[in-house]
């Protein structure tokens, strides 16, 4: 009972509130953690009105902290929604072109007032190499140094001339007017007339006086907005120091990185990893423009110097970054070099860069699908430059290689300059293709020749037309000379119809150059050929996979003027096809992207410049349904052609020249042995035009002699051939055939 009485009684006069423990100090404290006399350590007897006070300030305090948080949530929210209003940014992008606008100005007066210009464009030419310009920049700013000195030894002297000068001005004007005044009077006989001039004068003064005042203040008010609006407009043409955060929006369809200045030329080069161009910006170098970018087409065009240290294959190396710099595709930028380009001195770089997806768009209908004729002499449609422009591929006069990968282009292109030069009322057209496609089955009528598939008469077949070949350029070689004319032209054709224009086309030719038995005379004939042809008007055209040597002849490529590479893998493929150097020089089809730049090559020899990226045109064809778009263009030009022309159907089929070995030996041969090294000259000589023979020797001879089991001796390590074993196997050999026929 006293028990109960004494808790009620505590619980009414007093209320315990623990306090928090500090541990540090309950190390050597009894009792357990937990336990209420181990864990207070400190406090005081409140009442329930104090302790209700207590919480309530508690409460207060927390709440007010709650409220400024929110408070402080709601205001960043508020400001980061007005900062990125467009309004808010027009407002600040428009304030920040005034500060902007004032350090163009201070800089224009600085330099204006200082050697500055002139030590950056000396630092320039300097790290340009560029001795001669620094020389003359030197000169200039010791110029500058002496007139700067002589203003201000003008400024010491101009006063005392200024007054002087005013003093003059001012009596020589008092004494004109009193002059005037005494006429006046004498004039008048009115001596009060004197003073008029003077005082007429000095209500001119007081006149002038009172306007300007009247002005000033106004003017004064004007002033500070003129000037804000002044430097706001040097701010706003200036533009490169508003932060990327005000930049003003691009416009709906906009591209925002279609203009391409020196400024970005710049940029985009000071952030290539070449240590010596960084290190010539960093010495004050900037390159010099000439001409500055200009529009070109669907693209721009400038000229730009490089400091020491620096090649043009080396920003070539680097188009990829630089491509990238000036947020282009790497094939719509193309930097080489401008002194083999002939835009530009040495050390000097060419660049064109497209306009951002130009070189994607398909090239134009072709021109000539549903009306006109084309003239071989002059050239025929190819397609279109990134720039725009129409490119003609010359065809008289040239020979042309066109390489890549499969898939890529090589038989359209091809077929875009046979339709042009079937278009040619005059052109006796040849196609020989090394594969069993269709490509040129709608061209038949107007071929003079055509054959294909990967058998070894159509080798044999394109062989023998090479033969004719040969023996036509000699033959027009003679012709000219009974003419007096040096070469082919359009008028000599049109008289003379034993010189009208051949083209040749030898498709898929790895096939031909790579065949066992015709290739290497494939390879030599053509080479001659095309090494003399230039001026009898016949054109051979190749296509190809692969520009290894067993698949067309090194020495053919270098005779190429017109030479178009689609993608290719490697660099050595692009030179192969391109010709030597041309990587080194910038001029690289590994670059196009496969697929995507279906159609389109980089091209040599078809205008002034070192290349063009050509797009070319498309002869539409449809491999499910057969269609050919070639077909009416065909129709269209056996209506035009020359009644003299060549073509399918008046044209004797080339023969392929059938010879046996054996007999030909039986014919050369006497009775007496001969050595086999002397046997291919005297097979030569009976059949000089036959390939098997042209590059036989002695070795090949007594392995095909083996092969037709005919005996050979090797008497003192000579071998020979003794024409009785010859005849003797020919013999055994018809005796076989009758056993087989019987």
């Amino acid at each position: 009972m006293d028990g109960a009485s004494n808790t009620s009684r505590a619980s009414e006069l007093a209320t315990v509130v623990r306090l928090p423990v500090d541990q540090h100090d309950q190390h050597d404290q009894p009792g357990k953690p937990g336990d209420a006399e181990g864990d207070a350590v400190s406090g005081r007897v409140l009442t329930a009105e104090q302790y209700a006070r207590m919480l309530s300030q508690r409460e207060q305090a927390y709440a007010r902290w709650h409220g400024y948080r929110s408070d402080a949530a709601w205001l960043a929210r508020a400001l980061g929604a007005v900062a990125a209003d467009d309004r808010t940014k027009f407002v600040a992008r428009n304030a920040w072109y005034v500060p902007v606008g004032a350090g163009v100005v201070a800089r224009r007066v600085w330099e204006a007032k200082t050697n500055s210009r002139y030590e950056r464009m000396m630092r320039a030419a300097e790290a340009a190499g560029d001795f001669e310009a620094v020389a003359d920049w030197e000169q200039r700013a010791e110029q500058a140094r002496q007139r700067r000195h002589q203003r201000v030894m003008d400024w010491i002297t101009n006063p005392v001339q200024f007054a002087k000068t005013a003093a003059v001005s001012v009596g020589t004007s008092v004494g004109a007017l009193l002059g005037l005044g005494v006429a006046m009077a004498v004039s008048e006989h009115d001596p009060s007339l004197v003073n008029d001039p003077l005082m007429a004068a000095a209500m001119v003064v007081h006149g002038t006086a009172v306007a300007v005042q009247a002005a000033w203040e106004p003017t004064m008010t004007i002033a500070p907005w003129a000037t804000a609006a002044w430097l706001w407009n040097e701010g706003r043409r200036r533009g490169a120091g508003v932060p990327g955060w005000l930049a003003a929006p691009a416009e709906e369809g906009a591209d925002t990185h279609m203009v391409v200045t020196a400024d970005t030329i710049v940029l985009a080069l000071q952030h290539l990893k070449i240590p010596e161009l960084k290190k010539a910006f960093k010495d004050g170098w900037v390159p010099t423009f000439d001409p500055q970018p200009v529009r070109d087409g669907q693209g721009y065009h400038t000229v730009f110097t490089l400091p020491l240290g620096v090649t043009a294959e080396m920003v070539a190396d680097l188009r990829p970054v630089l491509a990238r710099n000036l947020h282009r595709a790497e094939i719509e930028v193309w930097p080489s070099d401008a002194d083999k380009a002939g835009t530009g001195k040495a050390g000097s770089v060419d660049l064109w860069v497209a306009d951002a997806g130009a070189i994607s768009r398909n090239a134009p209908e072709y021109p000539l699908l549903h009306e006109g004729t084309a003239d071989v002499f002059t050239g025929v449609p190819g397609g279109v430059s990134p720039r725009g422009d129409a490119i003609t591929v010359p065809v008289v006069s040239n020979n042309v290689v066109a390489g890549g990968q499969m898939g890529q282009g090589k038989s359209n292109a091809c077929r875009v300059v046979m339709l042009g030069a079937a278009l040619d009322p005059l052109a006796e057209l040849d196609v020989f293709v090394f594969a069993n496609n269709g490509d040129f089955d709608s061209y038949a009528p107007r071929l003079a020749r055509y054959r294909k598939g990967v058998d070894d008469e159509t080798a044999a077949a394109a062989l023998a037309r090479l033969h004719e070949l040969y023996a036509e350029v000699g033959r027009r070689e003679n012709r000219l000379a009974e003419l007096g004319a040096k070469k082919v032209t359009r008028s000599l054709a049109e008289q003379h119809a034993d010189l009208h224009p051949i083209v040749a086309l030898f498709s898929e030719c790895h096939e031909l150059f790579g065949h066992p038995t015709y290739g290497d005379q494939a390879a030599e004939l053509a080479t001659k050929t095309a090494k003399r042809a230039r001026k009898t008007a016949i054109t051979l055209m190749f296509d190809t996979q692969s520009s290894r040597k067993e698949a067309i002849p090194p020495k053919l490529v270098e005779l190429v003027s017109v030479n178009a590479c689609f993608y290719v893998k490697t660099w050595r493929s692009n030179d192969g096809f391109l010709g030597d150097g041309s990587f080194a020089a910038g001029i690289r089809a590994t670059e196009l992207r496969p697929g995507r730049d279906r159609g389109t090559s980089l091209i040599t020899g078809v205008s002034d410049a070192p290349f063009e990226l050509l797009r070319w045109y498309f002869i539409e064809v449809d491999d499910d349904t057969g269609y050919d778009a070639a077909a009416d263009v065909i129709a269209r030009a056996m209506t035009q052609v020359h009644p003299a022309t060549p073509v399918q159907a008046n044209t004797k089929p080339t023969t392929v020249e059938q010879r046996d070995l054996l007999d030909d030996l039986d014919e050369v041969l006497g009775t007496e042995r001969v050595r086999l090294a002397d046997v291919p000259a005297l097979l030569r000589d009976l059949a000089p035009t036959w390939g098997p023979y042209l590059a036989l020797t002695g070795a090949q001879l007594r392995e095909r002699l083996t092969e037709l089991r005919v005996k050979t001796t090797n008497k003192g390590n000579v071998p020979r051939l003794d024409p009785a074993d010859l005849r003797r196997a020919i013999a055994d050999k018809a005796t076989a055939d009758l056993d087989d026929n019987e």
